[in-house]
């Protein structure tokens, strides 16, 4: 689903990465991360995609850095976060952003 942002300033965290072979507990790990990124005070929403390659894109949006800090350094996430790095990417970057405008496009039902 395309996340619902404010037409306010607000910040993107864009998180890409390429996945290792094999499923390793990720898939219950990563709908446990939404999950709990939904409770998270100044959370907005989240998009995520991976191809047949292993590329995956997920971006999430937040009311302010100051969430985006606490979302790091929760505890349950970084523990998450360093399991993906030991085991489920063989590469990833992150990317704040501050988003200033957003442009929507929807067709009528």
């Amino acid at each position: 689903m395309i996340a619902d942002t404010p037409s306010t300033t607000y910040y993107a965290v864009i998180f890409t990465s390429l996945r290792t072979d094999g499923d390793h507990g990720y898939a219950e790990a990563a709908e446990r991360m939404v999950e709990l990124a939904r409770e998270q005070p100044g959370f907005l929403g989240v998009e995520s995609a991976r191809g047949g390659d292993g590329l995956g894109i997920t971006v999430s949006y937040w009311a302010s850095e100051a969430a985006i800090l606490a979302w790091k350094h929760h505890p349950e996430h970084s523990e998450i976060r360093e399991r993906g790095r030991s085991t489920w990417y063989s590469a990833c970057h992150t990317r704040v952003c501050r988003v200033e405008r957003a442009y929507a496009f929807k067709t009528a039902t």
